[in-house]
């Protein structure tokens, strides 16, 4: 079997949610138990960082791994979805799982006699990370919860160390419609005797992760309560973006509370993994700048607390900028996502370029259009967000600012496009 025959038949056999939306969502973890069970339980052969929230947990996830990487632990991690290649949601210390590991497992699955429930696309994929990082004895693996948490396939790990990034609205068809019951969901990854840190948190929610600490008896560290603003500023972080600033403050309290198990991390190791995560994991797509005339960025921020901070820092570069500079959006949003709440949200003197990702999930360019122009912004429609990004590089001057975003996919296709044309 070839890579590619082994990745066909994963995205044509197991659907994924990210791709295809709820008709993939199977919550729960007996499935994942189960798989577990019959692939050896992988998973308690490592020291795992469990880390969920509903944004930052991917900058997180990366920064904590870089910082193990920088001290020179063989360090995994497994973030989802992927952008460019499937390959990228699982790697140790920064090189993506071989495309042969891949056709191996996958032959090994077809060929073995397996009787229970057929698992879904994310659960499969989950056991693969795991199976490979055991194999290959990683000193500790960084893994990211797909989504929720309580009931995420991840969850049948016991870390040694819980992370929490934020709480906000996402998913709420299946967390619940209230950032209290979100909340509760997310909290379900706090195991009894293993600390926790919580980077952010409001009055709603942070009573939920107390009650919960309180009840199985775990050490809440509450991150948000601790911002050391010259501690964080002295890690030189990469990431930009000013919502990192929240999740740079997660990152160094995890890394303290990695100390605190007598896990050695030297101030030297963290602050290279700050000012170097991108090269030691591989991060991309959070406030990733493309070009500087006209000033081209990306950003799967997709919710509207991520997207909320990414056009108050839009607002702020523009201001810098002369009178004439135009800010222009590239956007495409999937079809589940409530972009009744998400565009009035979008200034109406920009230039919008909508657009859909080439996946199925995708909400047509033709239906955001009509939305948008509803929403009182200048939108055109474009089939595919190759044609969209040229649209508005032909249309805009250098001083103007240029946003590609709405969905991880319209950046995943944006990075894929530009990838085949240097190739």
């Amino acid at each position: 079997m070839e890579y590619k025959e082994a990745i066909d038949w994963l995205f044509a056999q197991l659907p994924m949610f990210s791709r295809v939306g709820a008709a993939a969502y199977k919550p729960g973890l007996e499935r994942s138990e189960a798989l577990a069970a019959y692939f050896g339980h992988p998973e308690r052969k490592l020291k795992a960082i469990h880390i969920a929230g509903t944004n930052g947990k991917g900058s997180v996830s990366n920064l904590i791994a870089a910082v193990l990487q920088a001290q020179g632990y063989k360090t995994a991690l497994y973030t989802s979805p992927h952008l460019v290649d499937f390959r990228e949601r699982m790697r140790i210390n920064g090189r993506m799982i071989p495309e042969k590991k891949v056709v191996d497992f996958v032959e090994r699955w077809q060929r073995g006699n397996y009787d229970g429930d057929r698992p879904s696309f994310f659960e499969l994929t989950m056991m693969m990370a795991f199976d490979w990082f055991a194999s290959e004895q990683v000193d500790y693996a960084v893994i990211e919860v797909g989504m929720g948490g309580r009931l995420d396939s991840t969850n049948i790990l016991t870390p040694i160390l819980s992370v929490i990034t934020n709480i906000s609205f996402d998913h709420t068809q299946f967390l619940g419609d209230t950032l209290a019951k979100i909340a509760a969901e997310k909290a379900g990854i706090i195991k009894p005797g293993i600390p926790a840190v919580i980077g952010e948190a409001i009055e709603e929610t942070e009573e939920v992760f107390r009650d919960r600490a309180a009840e199985i008896g775990t050490r809440l560290r509450e991150a948000y309560r601790e911002i050391d603003k010259q501690a964080n500023a002295a890690l030189n972080c990469a990431l930009e973006g000013a919502y990192q600033k929240k999740n740079i403050n997660t990152a160094r309290i995890a890394v303290e509370e990695l100390r605190k198990q007598s896990i050695a991390i030297s101030p030297e190791a963290e602050k290279k993994g700050f000012s170097d995560v991108e090269k030691l994991t591989g991060f991309r797509g959070r406030w990733t700048k493309i070009s500087s005339e006209p000033l081209i960025i990306c950003d799967t921020g997709h919710n509207e607390a991520g997207l909320r901070y990414n056009l108050e820092q839009l607002r702020h570069l523009l201001e810098l900028r002369n009178s004439e500079a135009t800010l222009r959006f590239v956007l495409g949003f999937v079809s589940d996502k409530d972009v009744a709440h998400i565009l009035p949200m979008f200034p109406k003197d920009a230039v919008y370029y909508t657009t859909q990702a080439a996946i199925p999930r995708a909400m047509p360019w033709a239906e955001l259009t009509e939305r948008c122009r509803l929403s009182g912004l200048d939108a055109t429609g474009f089939t595919g967000v190759e044609t969209a990004v040229r649209a508005a590089c032909e249309d805009a001057g250098e001083n103007d600012i240029i946003y590609i975003g709405g969905s991880t996919f319209i950046v995943a296709d944006f990075l894929a496009s530009s990838e085949s044309k240097k190739s």
